[in-house]
Protein backbone atom coordinates (compact mmCIF):
# COMPACT_ATOMS: atom_id res chain seq x y z
CA UNK A 1 0.00 0.00 0.00
CA UNK A 2 1.10 3.40 -0.89
CA UNK A 3 0.52 6.54 0.93
CA UNK A 4 0.79 10.56 -0.16
CA UNK A 5 0.65 13.18 1.24
CA UNK A 6 0.10 17.14 0.24
CA UNK A 7 -0.99 20.14 2.19
CA UNK A 8 -2.69 23.19 0.89
CA UNK A 9 -2.52 26.92 2.29
CA UNK A 10 -5.34 29.53 2.59
CA UNK A 11 -5.58 32.74 3.29
CA UNK A 12 -8.89 34.89 3.06
CA UNK A 13 -9.57 38.31 3.38
CA UNK A 14 -13.39 37.64 4.98
CA UNK A 15 -13.79 36.30 8.73
CA UNK A 16 -16.51 33.31 6.02
CA UNK A 17 -15.49 31.99 3.07
CA UNK A 18 -16.79 28.63 1.60
CA UNK A 19 -14.00 27.52 -1.60
CA UNK A 20 -14.73 24.70 -4.40
CA UNK A 21 -10.97 22.77 -3.84
CA UNK A 22 -12.27 19.86 -5.59
CA UNK A 23 -9.91 20.40 -8.15
CA UNK A 24 -7.08 20.90 -6.19
CA UNK A 25 -7.48 17.90 -4.61
CA UNK A 26 -8.13 16.05 -7.66
CA UNK A 27 -4.41 16.95 -8.57
CA UNK A 28 -3.17 15.85 -5.61
CA UNK A 29 -5.04 12.07 -6.06
CA UNK A 30 -3.32 12.72 -9.71
CA UNK A 31 0.30 13.51 -8.22
CA UNK A 32 -0.10 10.11 -6.00
CA UNK A 33 -0.75 8.18 -8.75
CA UNK A 34 -2.89 6.14 -6.35
CA UNK A 35 -5.90 4.60 -8.39
CA UNK A 36 -7.94 2.49 -5.74
CA UNK A 37 -8.26 4.09 -2.27
CA UNK A 38 -9.15 6.61 0.15
CA UNK A 39 -8.68 10.14 0.16
CA UNK A 40 -8.82 11.75 3.57
CA UNK A 41 -9.05 15.91 3.66
CA UNK A 42 -9.32 17.58 6.85
CA UNK A 43 -8.59 21.32 8.10
CA UNK A 44 -5.73 21.49 10.43
CA UNK A 45 -7.73 24.46 12.42
CA UNK A 46 -10.26 24.56 14.87
CA UNK A 47 -12.59 27.59 13.07
CA UNK A 48 -12.21 25.79 9.56
CA UNK A 49 -13.96 23.11 8.35
CA UNK A 50 -14.03 20.40 4.92
CA UNK A 51 -17.20 19.07 3.87
CA UNK A 52 -18.82 17.67 0.87
CA UNK A 53 -22.33 19.47 -0.44
CA UNK A 54 -23.20 20.90 -4.37
CA UNK A 55 -21.65 24.19 -5.60
CA UNK A 56 -24.57 26.46 -5.79
CA UNK A 57 -24.41 29.81 -4.70
CA UNK A 58 -27.50 30.24 -3.62
CA UNK A 59 -26.66 27.34 -0.84
CA UNK A 60 -23.46 28.84 0.21
CA UNK A 61 -25.55 32.09 0.99
CA UNK A 62 -28.15 29.76 2.77
CA UNK A 63 -25.05 28.56 4.94
CA UNK A 64 -23.90 31.37 5.68
CA UNK A 65 -27.14 32.87 6.95
CA UNK A 66 -27.88 29.55 8.51
CA UNK A 67 -24.72 29.58 10.51
CA UNK A 68 -25.10 33.34 11.40
CA UNK A 69 -28.70 32.28 13.34
CA UNK A 70 -26.92 29.40 14.93
CA UNK A 71 -23.99 31.06 16.49
CA UNK A 72 -23.78 34.66 15.10
CA UNK A 73 -20.89 36.45 15.24
CA UNK A 74 -21.74 39.50 17.66
CA UNK A 75 -21.91 40.13 20.07
CA UNK A 76 -18.71 38.51 20.70
CA UNK A 77 -19.68 39.33 24.55
CA UNK A 78 -21.98 36.15 24.12
CA UNK A 79 -19.19 33.80 24.23
CA UNK A 80 -17.04 32.51 27.10
CA UNK A 81 -14.17 31.69 25.26
CA UNK A 82 -14.15 35.16 24.23
CA UNK A 83 -13.11 35.82 27.75
CA UNK A 84 -9.84 34.93 26.36
CA UNK A 85 -8.80 37.69 24.26
CA UNK A 86 -10.40 35.84 20.84
CA UNK A 87 -13.87 37.09 19.07
CA UNK A 88 -13.99 34.02 17.31
CA UNK A 89 -16.01 31.79 19.63
CA UNK A 90 -18.94 31.65 16.86
CA UNK A 91 -16.37 29.86 14.26
CA UNK A 92 -15.26 27.21 16.61
CA UNK A 93 -19.43 26.27 16.54
CA UNK A 94 -19.73 26.51 13.21
CA UNK A 95 -16.46 24.48 12.61
CA UNK A 96 -18.62 21.79 15.03
CA UNK A 97 -21.57 22.01 13.33
CA UNK A 98 -20.08 21.85 9.59
CA UNK A 99 -17.24 19.08 10.44
CA UNK A 100 -13.81 18.62 10.10
CA UNK A 101 -12.92 16.27 7.57
CA UNK A 102 -13.50 14.16 5.00
CA UNK A 103 -13.11 10.79 3.34
CA UNK A 104 -13.82 9.76 -0.06
CA UNK A 105 -13.35 6.35 -1.90
CA UNK A 106 -11.30 6.46 -5.19
CA UNK A 107 -11.94 4.25 -8.14
CA UNK A 108 -9.92 4.00 -11.06
CA UNK A 109 -7.26 7.28 -9.80
CA UNK A 110 -11.06 9.35 -9.63
CA UNK A 111 -13.71 10.01 -6.84
CA UNK A 112 -16.56 8.58 -6.11
CA UNK A 113 -18.56 11.05 -5.85
CA UNK A 114 -22.67 10.60 -5.74
CA UNK A 115 -24.35 13.90 -8.18
CA UNK A 116 -23.28 17.10 -7.46
CA UNK A 117 -20.65 16.25 -4.61
CA UNK A 118 -17.53 18.47 -4.17
CA UNK A 119 -15.68 19.29 -1.34
CA UNK A 120 -15.67 22.35 0.56
CA UNK A 121 -13.40 24.66 2.47
CA UNK A 122 -15.28 26.49 5.02
CA UNK A 123 -13.59 29.36 6.76
CA UNK A 124 -15.02 31.02 9.56
CA UNK A 125 -12.41 33.30 11.27
CA UNK A 126 -10.31 34.21 8.05
CA UNK A 127 -7.70 37.10 7.82
CA UNK A 128 -4.81 34.64 8.25
CA UNK A 129 -3.02 31.55 6.69
CA UNK A 130 -4.52 28.21 7.66
CA UNK A 131 -3.95 24.88 6.52
CA UNK A 132 -5.69 21.61 5.13
CA UNK A 133 -3.96 18.28 4.75
CA UNK A 134 -4.59 15.17 2.35
CA UNK A 135 -4.06 11.99 3.26
CA UNK A 136 -3.99 9.46 -0.29
CA UNK A 137 -3.66 5.64 0.72
CA UNK A 138 -4.26 2.49 -1.34
CA UNK A 139 -2.71 0.70 -4.39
Amino acid sequence: MKSYRKVLTFHTDKRFSLINITDQVQQAVEESQIREGLCLVNSMHITSSVFINDHEPGLWEDYHRWLEKLAPHEPVDLYLHNRTGEDNGDAHLKRQVMGREVVVAITGGKFDFGPWEQIFYGEFDGRRTKRVLIKIVGE
